[in-house]
């Protein structure tokens, strides 16, 4: 199993031990209590160096919740490895009889380590859609709309081609 992938499956605080936690008061409106108390959350995942940020809750609890969430989404989209085939292989579970993938939200377990899978094949192609598409054994427009299931995937997507010199995917 890739490292990225570890740490994305690892239970709340295994996760939340290979991180750094500061919490601090956040600004903006809320009330008396928002202001008085240090709910807002801050965590730095040490291995990776990513930075997440929750602060809109009154609740440090509910704030620590979300932060782990964005991490995990966050260890998906910003980590690349190397293209594995195996992995690639896991896709098989979301594909019809067409080979499409499909996914019914983004709110769906697998959807995130499928994401970075994509977004591995997209980087590994130097972000041409049509040749990751074809590597993935997709069309064109079945990789497209998996990559804006999630305003985040298809943020990430485009921060991949402007690292090849390609222009932005429009939605």
């Amino acid at each position: 199993m890739s490292q990225r992938l570890t740490w994305y499956r690892a239970d709340d605080a295994r996760l939340l031990a290979q991180c750094e936690l500061d919490t601090y008061r956040a600004s903006g409106p809320g009330g008396q209590k928002r202001n008085k108390t240090s709910s807002a959350v801050r965590l730095r995942h040490l291995p990776s160096g990513l930075i997440v940020i929750a602060e809109e809750s009154r609740s440090q609890h509910d704030n620590k919740a979300k932060a782990i969430r964005r991490m995990r989404q966050a260890i998906m989209l910003k980590i690349r490895e190397p293209l594995d085939p195996a992995a690639l292989a896991s896709l098989a579970a979301h594909r019809d009889a067409d080979g499409k993938l499909h996914f019914a939200s983004a709110k769906v377990p697998d959807f995130w380590p499928a994401a970075a899978l994509l977004l591995d094949q997209l980087e590994g192609d130097e972000a041409k859609v049509s040749e990751a598409a074809a590597a993935l054994g997709t069309s064109t427009g079945n990789l497209l709309s998996v990559l804006e299931m999630h305003p985040k995937v298809w943020e990430q997507a485009n921060i991949i081609r402007r690292k090849f010199g390609q222009k932005p995917l429009k939605i």
